[in-house]
């Protein structure tokens, strides 16, 4: 990670936009940046005379990786250059899919209301209609199945969101 200027970092920036402008992703981080490396804890803020750097870092996932330290006096100008620049970069973002996503979403609901209702068997269990049966209670079993994996799945769902 190369430390760099302001300046040189707002204009290194926009070369790295240009160059992601057809194909590319640009991540970009900002924090605040402490003396000690531990977490920042926000007790006494007003009993404490050390100025905090704030830390900007760009990366585009493979060679590029810079930031810069901006003092807390340039923070106001920095950050107009800054958003200047982001918002006349942001024109080539692509629209999302919404009709991708739809067509998913519906998919999904069409599979939770086929898990919903249950598989009639009828039909007699010798002669004629047989291998009907046969097949409504393969797809009952298989239903079934697919509930349980369902449920299980949930149950590790809500235990990795709210851990115990």
């Amino acid at each position: 990670m190369h430390l760099v200027d302001n300046n040189t970092f707002i204009k290194r920036l926009e070369e790295l936009f240009e160059a992601t402008k057809d194909k590319g992703t640009v991540w970009l981080t900002h924090k605040r940046l402490t003396y000690d490396g531990e977490d920042v804890v926000m007790h006494d803020v007003d009993k404490s005379n050390k100025e905090y750097l704030c830390l900007v870092r760009v990366t585009d996932g493979n060679k590029t990786q810079f930031s810069t330290h901006v003092k807390p006096a340039d923070l106001m100008k920095f950050h107009a250059a800054y958003g200047s620049l982001l918002k006349a970069s942001f024109t080539t973002l692509r629209k999302r899919d919404k009709k991708r996503e739809k067509h998913r979403a519906e998919q999904v609901a069409r599979r939770k209301q086929r898990m919903a209702e249950p598989v009639i068997i009828k039909g007699p269990k010798r002669g004629n209609g047989r291998k009907k049966r046969q097949r409504q209670v393969k797809a009952a079993i298989k239903l079934e199945a697919a509930k349980e994996r369902a449920a299980k799945k949930e149950e590790t769902r809500s235990k990795v969101q709210f851990p115990a």
